[in-house]
């Protein structure tokens, strides 16, 4: 005879088992998935493409994923009252598959292995990552229900550049084109993402910029701040006369549809995701541009 905790084969291990799945899999979506992978996966690129040695772009993706998780598993904290109030069915603490403790413990536990992970990138590096952090707790907390509920996108999008180039050797800043274009995708992501949620995040009492702007003028301002972000990327790095390449304005050209596509889907569908999809994709183009920038990147 054997004695200890049950064997996956045994039928309380596979119950057991399924409950981790499931908690996991509630964890994963607690955690805005798509868009931290999505960030992270940037970022990381970007690192690479800029010239960073392995162990740099492994710590700075490390570091984006652990403050990623934090912040989307901090949203799902500090939003769990409204969520449940509306009847948020995609949130899986509105389902009862995770409590609100698991969600806040999980987010000071990414939150507490953000900090070491972003400073051994390097001091400046690191505690320029943290800042970004800690602007997207700061819209999480409190800043979303504000006139300037833009403000932590654009500071902590804006930063990303400056993450990525501190952590080279000698530590140069980003290039202001690179600053500017990155800040400008971070404000453009904002009005998109808050277009679906405006009448739910209304009825619970958030008012940030695009609930005081309404769903039209939010629709329209969204490819107004994409657009211009890529064409930063593409003319920016452009010195001495040199243009753009004909790849370049390829992606200009893909960018420029996506943003137009994100606005336009925004204003004639009220309460669909693909505009913030769409977003998504014009950082994805645009980080592929970046990336085609190369060293161009750092001042």
């Amino acid at each position: 005879m054997t004695s200890g905790a049950p064997s996956a084969t045994t039928p309380h291990g596979e119950a057991a088992v399924r409950r981790g799945a499931r908690r996991v899999r509630a964890l994963a979506l607690a955690s805005h998935l798509g868009p931290t992978l999505a960030v992270t996966a940037f970022t990381t690129a970007l690192a690479i493409g800029v010239g960073a040695d392995v162990r740099t772009w492994v710590l700075v993706g490390a570091a984006m994923l652990a403050g990623q998780l934090s912040v989307g598993w901090s949203n799902d904290w500090v939003d769990a009252a409204r969520d449940v109030a509306v009847a948020r069915a995609d949130k899986p603490v509105v389902r009862g598959e995770l409590s609100v403790g698991a969600v806040r413990a999980a987010a000071l536990l990414a939150a507490a292995a953000c900090v070491p992970l972003s400073l051994a990138t390097g001091w400046r590096a690191g505690l320029v990552h943290l800042v970004a952090v800690a602007s997207a707790w700061g819209y999480n907390v409190r800043l979303k229900s504000t006139p300037v509920s833009w403000v932590p996108y654009a500071l902590s999008f804006g930063l990303l550049p400056a993450f990525v180039t501190l952590a080279l050797p000698g530590h140069p800043w980003p290039a202001p084109w690179a600053v500017a274009a990155a800040a400008l995708l971070g404000v453009g992501a904002h009005l998109v993402n808050a277009v679906p949620d405006l009448e739910d995040d209304g009825s619970t009492g958030v008012r940030g910029l695009p609930h005081r702007l309404g769903r039209t003028w939010s629709s329209v301002l969204a490819p107004v701040a994409l657009v211009p972000a890529s064409a930063l990327i593409v003319l920016g790095p452009a010195t001495g006369g040199s243009g753009p390449g004909p790849g370049a304005w390829v992606g200009l050209l893909a960018a420029t549809v996506l943003g137009v596509a994100a606005g336009v889907v925004a204003l004639t569908r009220a309460h669909s995701r693909v505009p913030f999809s769409l977003a998504i994709a014009v950082a994805a183009v645009d980080v592929v541009l970046l990336v085609s920038a190369g060293r161009s990147l750092a001042a």
